[in-house]
């Protein structure tokens, strides 16, 4: 319980121990990676095309942390609960199509449960933003036994990524509030990406075609 963590400095509720308190999120994305990762090794295997390009994950940093509590009027006492996201993996697909074989595949698996989708690739955001999130709850071991945390998991193509990259670091410059011409080519840049996306997935099975070829010849 986050309890344990908290304490009262000028009448503000702050975490005493961030390192004890963000120890089983770091364990969480660890094995997570190694699972995850794990899955494109298995296709490979098989010789067979991975839906999974690549998986990075990443804890989210203290300043964020607290900024996204004060933002979102989280209570620091339900921060475990209500900050679905302190956890994050994403994992990169090269083709729109390959996203859903993902989430099927992570809708099986039996070593966390998902408590919410959210498909913003049907139904992109107004920014134009797209990809497909889920949130999982996924336990960990510890010393005191087992603990379960909330992770929220990205599912994209790379040129979404791309897309989503570059909003994210304008956001960050303009706190959020970018500006309206920035916005529409934003806007209008996320568009030209899916359309990528979409004219890739045409010629899907020549492109693999083509990097099967391509592997065998480096493997010889």
């Amino acid at each position: 319980m986050i309890l344990e963590f908290l304490h009262i400095t000028g009448g503000v509720i702050v975490i005493e121990n961030w390192d004890v308190f963000l120890g089983p999120y770091e364990q969480a994305i660890d094995e997570l990676k190694i699972k995850f990762k794990g899955i494109r090794t298995q296709f490979e295997q098989q010789a067979l095309h991975s839906p999974i390009e690549f998986v990075t994950g990443r804890v989210k940093p203290i300043p964020s942390i607290l900024d996204k509590a004060i933002r979102k009027n989280i209570d620091m006492k339900k921060v475990e609960t209500e900050m679905q996201d302190i956890a994050g993996i994403r994992m990169m697909c090269q083709f729109v199509e390959d996203i859903e074989t993902v989430v099927k595949l992570l809708r099986k698996r039996k070593d966390f449960d998902i408590i919410e989708e959210r498909d913003y690739i049907n139904h992109k955001k107004d920014s134009g933003y797209r990809s497909y999130h889920l949130v999982i709850r996924y336990p960990v071991e510890i010393v005191d036994g087992s603990k379960d945390i909330l992770v929220e998991i990205q599912i994209r193509t790379l040129s979404m990524n791309f897309w989503a990259t570059i909003e994210h670091s304008l956001n960050y410059k303009y706190s959020g509030q970018i500006p309206a011409n920035i916005q529409k080519r934003l806007q209008s840049a996320a568009e030209a990406a899916f359309r990528l996306d979409e004219e890739m997935s045409l010629i899907r099975d020549e492109i693999q075609e083509a990097q099967a070829i391509f592997s065998r010849k480096n493997e010889i």
